[in-house]
């Protein structure tokens, strides 16, 4: 899919037509945006304009070269946006190129950072006269849902607390996997966050920025602390949580433990009463009692009673 943003008459319009895109001219270009697109689009665009866009395999690259590179006039980035699925986060990387003003933008996936940018955009067409400020706030809307993400991920982490401690869940596996879950999360909302401040710390020291929006810059590596600072706090959450969650299976391990012991302990008295009477010796006077059988049971029965009463007494049990 392409979408064509271009100024027209003090607002920006909108086209999907490919062979619409000679017709504009390009000091009103702002924006070209390719999404699954066909490989005709791709090569159209990437001819047109005389770009390159990165590769799958160069965009996953960590390299900070790869990440970010300054060539002349042209601006090549590569950049991972995170998106909130049923199944859990993915990562989908982006390929970026800023040239002459109009930024160019390649992705396989339909992600919610640019349908939320085109909201704003749209609210206020007149504002965006270049890529920059396009790519401004596709970044300050990342870092936005970035923010929301982290936000719903507290509330979860909270409503997990309150089940271990306020309402007292039982300490499961279910409830170990949650907590397995929540930490993968914050790793990769983590390497988001990092990415994102990799990416803007860049565009700070690029010459090719115009000074105007290097305040806005600054005001999002803020927010992007703000963001570190609230990852943080939630990793130590979960450690404190997955520290509770291991003490409560010890206490509820050590009570099991107790229980047996206490059982072993019990039956160790009547046991050892069977087995002296259980021997085939020939002179055994207790053998020939008339009550002999009633009297073993009785001692058995009182040996655990008064081994218990002790336990009890000295609040073991």
């Amino acid at each position: 899919m392409l979408r064509i943003y271009y100024k027209k008459e003090r607002r920006l319009a909108k086209e999907t037509d490919l062979e619409l895109l000679r017709s504009i001219p390009l000091e009103s270009l702002v924006w070209v945006d390719l999404q699954n697109p066909t490989i005709e689009e791709k090569v159209k665009v990437e001819t047109y304009f005389d770009i390159k866009y990165s590769s799958h395999e160069e965009s996953v690259e960590i390299e900070s070269s790869s990440r970010f590179n300054e060539v002349e006039d042209e601006l090549i980035i590569n950049s991972n946006f995170l998106s909130l699925k049923e199944e859990g986060f993915n990562y989908y990387p982006v390929s970026i190129v800023l040239e002459k003003g109009i930024l160019f933008t390649y992705r396989d996936n339909d992600l919610k950072t640019f349908g939320d940018a085109v909201k704003r955009i749209r609210a206020n067409p007149a504002g965006y006269q270049n890529g920059y400020h396009i790519l401004l706030t596709i970044l300050e809307t990342g870092i936005d849902q970035d923010a929301d993400i982290i936000e719903g991920l507290a509330k979860q982490i909270a409503d997990l607390n309150q089940q271990l401690t306020i309402h007292q869940k039982r300490a499961d596996e279910e409830f170990l996997h949650l907590i397995s879950l929540y930490q993968n999360n914050n790793m990769l909302m983590r390497e988001n966050i990092i990415d994102k401040q990799r990416l803007i710390s860049s565009l700070l020291k690029s010459g090719l920025v115009p000074e105007d929006y290097t305040s806005v810059l600054r005001i999002m590596v803020k927010d992007i602390g703000s963001l570190i600072e609230h990852n943080k706090f939630a990793f130590e959450r979960l450690e404190y949580l997955q520290n509770n969650f291991m003490g409560l299976v010890n206490i509820e391990q050590n009570r099991v433990i107790k229980i047996f012991t206490v059982a072993t302990v019990a039956f160790m008295p009547p046991t050892l009463i069977a087995s002296i009477y259980g021997m085939n010796f020939r002179f055994m006077p207790e053998l020939y009692w008339d009550y002999g059988y009633a009297t073993a049971i009785f001692l058995m029965i009182l040996s655990s009673a008064t081994t218990l009463l002790y336990f009890k007494k000295k609040n073991w049990l």
